[in-house]
């Protein structure tokens, strides 16, 4: 998974209680050296012979840090036993990701989007779409299977990055006194789709528009579809791009 930018981290409580921990313990002089140089230190943890671990974030990057026993010296980098596993990867995935994780999911769960399946599925797929994206339309095509079996629920974080009226299409969907049915006549039209851009967005529309796109930038994502699933370990996963059938059904799960 792509790193994300550090913006998003900043909200996450129990990374200013790790942050406040760390204070009180007193961070050696070479990883402040390292805060200094713009590395972001997001907990500690203990390490194999006599090293001292520190998992941080440095330019949009995870990294482990592990300080040398005399307090001086730091080495950046993953630390692997004698049977080859990565000692990193756990340390990383608790202190790193796995609060990355929960803090976009809520935020994208808190983003204007238009459901496609049921409510009771238990996979929900978020993906940032665009009106004009025959990408977007690609993947809601390959979906289906999943989407019909009542396995997948899609949410489209609607935003307009394409065409000039790609954000009045979208305000136009939002505001259909059922979006949902809106959206799925959109989709299966494909290039047939006979969807009109709205003449003027109202505010509150417009807001809901704005912040959809701020999160896409915030997210450090450029393009449509820009999708976003959970693996079976619970681990966050994007996707760029219609996925490959073998990725599909990876992402889905089984149909």
């Amino acid at each position: 998974m792509k790193y994300m930018r550090p913006s998003i981290l900043g909200a996450i409580a129990l990374f200013t209680l790790q942050s406040a921990l760390l204070q009180a313990e007193e961070l050696p002089a070479p990883i402040k050296a390292l805060e200094a140089k713009g590395a972001t230190i997001k907990g500690s943890f203990d390490a194999p012979g006599g090293l001292k671990g520190y998992a941080a974030e440095y330019q949009k990057q995870a990294m482990a840090l592990y300080l040398t026993p005399d307090g001086k010296h730091v080495l950046a980098g993953n630390l692997f036993d004698e049977k080859g596993d990565d000692l990193s990867e756990a340390p990383l995935q608790k202190l790193v990701f796995e609060p990355l994780t929960k803090q976009m999911w809520s935020q994208m769960e808190s983003s204007t989007w238009i459901a496609d399946g049921a409510r009771t599925a238990p996979k929900v797929i978020y993906l940032f779409s665009d009106a004009n994206c025959p990408y977007c339309n690609m993947f809601w095509e390959q979906a289906r299977p999943w989407v019909k079996s009542g396995k997948v629920q899609l949410r489209h974080i609607m935003v307009g990055v394409i065409r000039e009226d790609s954000a009045a299409k979208a305000a136009t969907l939002l505001a259909d006194a059922n979006p949902e049915l809106a959206l799925q006549r959109h989709e299966q039209a494909g290039k047939s789709s006979t969807l009109k851009a709205m003449s003027s967005i109202p505010k509150d529309l417009q807001a809901k528009l704005d912040a959809n796109m701020k999160l896409m930038e915030d997210l450090g994502l450029s393009a449509t579809p820009s999708i976003f699933y959970k693996d079976e370990n619970g681990h966050l996963q994007q996707q760029q791009g219609a996925p490959r059938p073998e990725v599909l059904a990876k992402m889905m799960g089984p149909k």
